[in-house]
Parts: structure tokens; C-alpha cells; sequence
């Protein structure tokens, strides 16, 4: 195939208001192109010093070894706890670690299973909508992020019907566009109390769904559990094991959005960018179909499949490796450290630019062509080189539940259409908070 679509990284030095507005307008273009040639490039923007860390060895000893000196960055809480408080994602020390406690059992591997039927019922409904496009051409992303919210939805909620949704969607999505892209504040190392212009105005159309879900908490514990079980259930049920604590329902709903915007909008990223890989790549997309339809015949993916569709896993992988979701890790260092030979002072933003370091010239052979099959010999990966869903003890909790979400659905689309890709219709990577095909993924659909 040709290579796929890439952003494009700037090769000269940027000034601070330059490096403002290519972090407004695609994140991913403040990472020098020289950096997929270095072990670590350091600068200043303005006051704030910051160090860009691209090998496996320091990335470990940011994320695990010494990770009580790197919590998230500054400029990272204040985009998200406006919205999700200090949940999983945004928490630290103490706090993280009893909330990291409680929350795990929901996400095993036992609990992934049982909640895999939604994951099916879901694909096959997705699977019926696509039938409404053969012969024509559709947008993938819009279609995997219906598939992928609804499936977050039901998991969190069952068939609860206190919250609305469509408007959870809308808030969610507009919290997204309008607070999640930096400010002059945030570029340089500004205190997360200084208000952000329009921040606090995107959390606040929020307020109303927070409301839903702080009902939807309440209604639940006087009920007591659904007929199938869900998110909801497994987090009311929740308590640390060390100290018997249990969430507040400010901290489950804080929690509970988290997941939704976590458990929806990356999977469907990955499986958009996968179909567009696919459809680029007739051998990759044919080796693919084979092995779902072996598998599954002509039924949908269940949870039993997802360990017999191995080609399906390396084409999520390497959709990841070229596009992660997450593709820019902020950290704020709390003391003096050294990295790769650069002296990290407090309070120097260390940033981890996941887009970077999986295509890094010395780390990748062909680092931006998508060849599914480099993944055969997972074990010759450094993990640290490959982090979509972060790692060290703050790796993502749902990892596993996304993994498995997202073999079911393209396995099962797979195995009943053909997609092929439409010319002038390339999607361009752009991040703001995620990394988004800027365009949607537009792909003709056939059935097979």
C-alpha cells in the first residue's frame, strides 16, 4: 500500500506564540522532526522549560521507576478536572492509589468476559446499520463511534434510562472541542487555579449530565443491582481492600464519566484508523477476513473468539502504534532527576510524545509503514517503546476491556464487508486531546 497518512512535524525552531498555535491547532506539530532521531531534545517555551523523552530505557523510569516525580502535567488538569474532578485519570499519590484499588476488580478479566454480550449485541447491530451503505460511501469513524458509545453506555448503565445519552454524547463531545485545546496559560506552566478563558463555561453545559448520573448512582444503590450486571453495579460495589474505603457518589460519577470518555471515543479512533489502514492494504484486509471468517463463519464475534483471531490483534496493534489515541503524555517534574543525560529541574515539563516515540527511526524498522505483521514477535518490543495505553502502574485500567472491544467489532465487520478506500477522501492525523482523523474516515463498503 501506499504509506499512510502521517502529520507533519516541523523541522525549524518555533517561537512561542508559533508553538501556541500549531499546540491549538494539532498538538502532535510541536514534536521536531528531529526528535524521531534523538534519545531526548530539551528547550524552553517562554519561562517553561521542558524535556521531550523518546527512549524506552528513561520513558521507564518516568512511568514506573520513579513515577511519584512525574504526576500529570500542569497544563493536563486543568483541561480535565473541570470535568471529571480527581478521578482515576486526573488523581495522585494517596488518592489515585485507593481509587486504582477499588476500581480494578471491575475491570478483570472475569468481568471483561461478562460484559462481552454487549460488546456482540452491539457489533451486530453496527453490522445492520453498515448493510443500509453497501455500494456506497460511508463514514467509518462516525459509525464506530456510534458502535463504541452505545457499548460504553450499556456497560455503564444497562438499560437504566435516567441519563439521556444523546445529550451526554453532545456535552461530552462539545466539552472536548472547546476546553481540551491549550491555552497561552497552559503553554507557559501557569497554576491550574488560574482560570482558563472558556473552560469553566464548557464544564458548566456539562452540568446537567453530571446531575443524571449523580440520580442514576442514587436510584441504583436503593434498587440494588440490575438483572445483568454493568459498570454501575461493579463500581457500587467497589471498596478498597486496604482500607475499606468506598467511592462518594461525586467520586463514582467523576469516575463513571472517566470510562465514558475513555471507554468510547479511543476504541472507536483505533477501529476508524484500522478500517482506513485495511482498506489501504488489500493483502492486510483479505488475511484479516480469512481469519475472521474461519472463526466466525457468518455469526458476530463473541468472547470466546478473541484468543483464535491473532492477525486481528497485530492490525489493532499496529493501528495503534501509528495512531494512538493518547498520542502526548505531560508530566511535571516534583524534584531534580536526570534523563538521558539531560538535568530535569523541579517544576520542567516532561513530555512523552507517544506519536514520536512509535514512529522513532532508531526504534521502529519502516516506522511509518503499517505492517501488521512486525507484532508476531511481541516479545522482541520493548514495552516502553509502545504505549497507547500508557503503562507502569498508571497504565490504562480498561486496556484489556478495549483490547477485546475492539477485536470483536472488526473482526465481525470483517467478515461481512469490504471496505475500500475513496479517492481525495485521505483523513489528516490531528490531536487536541485525542488523535483524530480530521475529516472522519470516508470508505466505500462492500459485501462480501
Amino acid at each position: 500500500m501506499a504509506e499512510p497518512v502521517s502529520a507533519a512535524l516541523p523541522i525549524e525552531r518555533m517561537s512561542l506564540l508559533e508553538s501556541y498555535q500549531a499546540a491549538r491547532r494539532n498538538i502532535l506539530e510541536i514534536i521536531p522532526d528531529a526528535a524521531l532521531d534523538c534519545d531526548i531534545i530539551s528547550g524552553r517555551t517562554g519561562p517553561q522549560r521542558w524535556h521531550m523523552v523518546m527512549m524506552p530505557k528513561a520513558i521507564r523510569k518516568i512511568l514506573l521507576e520513579n513515577v511519584e516525580n512525574y504526576p500529570k502535567s500542569t497544563a493536563t488538569k486543568a483541561v480535565l478536572e473541570p470535568a471529571i474532578g480527581e478521578s482515576l485519570f486526573t488523581a495522585e499519590g494517596a488518592n489515585w492509589r485507593w481509587q486504582r484499588r477499588a476500581a480494578a476488580p471491575a475491570f478483570s478479566a472475569r468481568n471483561v468476559a461478562q460484559l462481552t454480550p454487549v460488546m456482540s449485541a452491539a457489533a451486530e447491530a453496527a453490522c445492520q446499520r453498515m448493510e443500509g451503505h453497501i455500494g456506497r460511501g460511508v463514514n467509518c469513524l462516525e459509525e464506530m463511534t456510534s458502535v463504541t458509545y452505545d457499548i460504553i453506555t450499556r456497560v455503564s448503565f444497562g438499560e437504566d434510562g435516567t441519563v439521556d445519552r444523546a445529550e451526554a454524547s453532545a456535552a461530552l463531545d462539545h466539552y472536548i472541542d472547546q476546553a481540551a485545546r491549550i491555552s497561552m496559560l497552559d503553554m507557559v506552566g501557569a497554576p491550574s487555579w488560574i482560570p482558563r478563558p472558556g473552560r469553566k463555561a464548557a464544564a458548566a453545559q456539562l452540568s446537567h449530565v453530571q446531575s443524571q448520573l449523580d440520580q442514576a448512582i442514587d436510584e441504583r444503590r436503593k434498587s440494588g443491582s440490575s438483572e445483568q450486571i454493568d459498570l454501575l453495579d461493579l463500581i457500587l460495589d467497589a471498596a478498597d481492600p486496604k482500607s475499606g474505603r468506598a467511592m462518594t457518589t461525586e467520586e463514582m460519577r467523576h469516575n463513571l464519566l472517566t470510562f465514558i470518555v475513555a471507554g468510547h471515543e479511543t476504541t472507536a479512533l483505533t477501529l476508524a484508523w484500522a478500517l482506513y489502514l485495511l482498506a489501504g492494504d488489500s493483502a492486510a484486509q483479505t488475511k484479516a477476513r480469512d481469519e475472521a471468517q474461519a472463526v466466525l463463519g457468518d455469526r458476530i464475534a463473541e468472547a470466546k473468539d478473541v484468543e483464535n483471531l491473532p492477525f486481528i490483534r497485530q492490525v489493532i496493534e499496529e493501528s495503534l502504534r501509528l495512531y494512538p489515541p493518547g498520542g502526548f503524555l505531560s508530566r511535571t517534574a516534583q524534584a531534580e532527576d536526570e534523563l538521558e543525560g539531560a538535568q530535569v529541574r523541579q517544576g520542567d515539563t516532561v513530555i512523552i510524545p507517544v506519536y514520536g516515540v512509535h514512529r522513532h527511526r532508531k526504534l521502529w524498522d519502516a516506522p511509518n509503514e503499517f505492517r501488521p505483521e512486525r507484532w508476531e514477535n511481541r516479545s522482541a518490543i520493548d514495552r516502553y517503546q509502545f504505549l497507547p495505553f500508557g503503562d507502569g502502574p498508571r497504565i490504562c485500567i480498561g486496556a484489556a476491556f478495549a483490547m477485546q472491544e475492539a477485536i470483536v467489532i472488526l473482526a465481525s465487520m470483517l467478515a461481512r464487508f469490504r471496505f475500500k478506500s475513496i479517492k481525495g477522501k485521505e483523513p489528516k492525523p490531528v490531536m487536541i486531546l485525542t488523535l483524530r482523523p480530521e475529516g472522519g474516515v470516508w470508505l466505500e463498503v462492500e459485501r462480501v
